[in-house]
């Protein structure tokens, strides 16, 4: 009993890192003097393939198999990366509107999300950074049902401060709010 009490002493866990998009803005923007108010916005649950579904952060090697998503071993999201994207965006975008959710509204434009790619890219064994893309789709809901008002493809990549996870969350997280204000901007002309 003692050898086994020793070899778990011995025996260094390592504890996987968690972690999230950091606290975002930590003041509110100023607000325009006379813009005028953007519609409502339902905000659906960003859709995402079953690759992407976890917590695990990822990352591609695409100078040696970019078809081959990997994850950290010690490193963590705090929630699935769709979950993360879609606090974030629902942060940026109520900054000029009322953001809802699209499952407990009756709101008439509602915003879908996928989320396609969320992984830090190694583009060489010394160069990396943290890309997402998204198809976003803007639909109205009518009587007859939901019709599409404009859809786009957005791909933001921000380059990794180091070659290891924290480099990598730091790069998403940073490709993410860039993601988040295209599509503010795109949305705003949209009525």
């Amino acid at each position: 009993m003692l050898t086994l009490a020793g070899c778990a002493l011995t025996e260094k866990q390592v504890r996987a890192s968690v972690y999230d998009f950091g606290p975002g803005a930590l003041v509110a923007a100023p607000e325009p003097a006379a813009a005028p108010a953007l519609p409502p916005l339902a905000l659906g649950d960003v859709q995402t393939s079953q690759a992407l579904d976890s917590l695990a952060v990822l990352y591609r090697l695409d100078y040696a198999d970019a078809q081959q998503l990997r994850p950290y071993a010690h490193a963590r999201w705090s929630a699935p990366p769709a979950q993360l994207v879609r606090q974030r965006l629902s942060e940026v975008l109520s900054r000029d509107r009322a953001v809802v959710n699209a499952s407990e509204s009756t709101v008439p434009l509602v915003l879908r999300v996928e989320l396609e790619e969320f992984s830090q890219r190694f583009t060489s064994p010394a160069q990396s950074s943290g890309v997402i893309r998204l198809r976003v789709t803007l639909t109205r809901i009518l009587p007859a049902g939901e019709r599409p008002v404009a859809q786009r493809s957005v791909v933001v990549q921000r380059p990794a401060p180091s070659l290891d996870a924290p480099g990598g969350v730091q790069a998403l997280a940073a490709a993410t709010d860039a993601a988040a204000q295209e599509i503010a901007q795109w949305l705003a002309p949209l009525r």
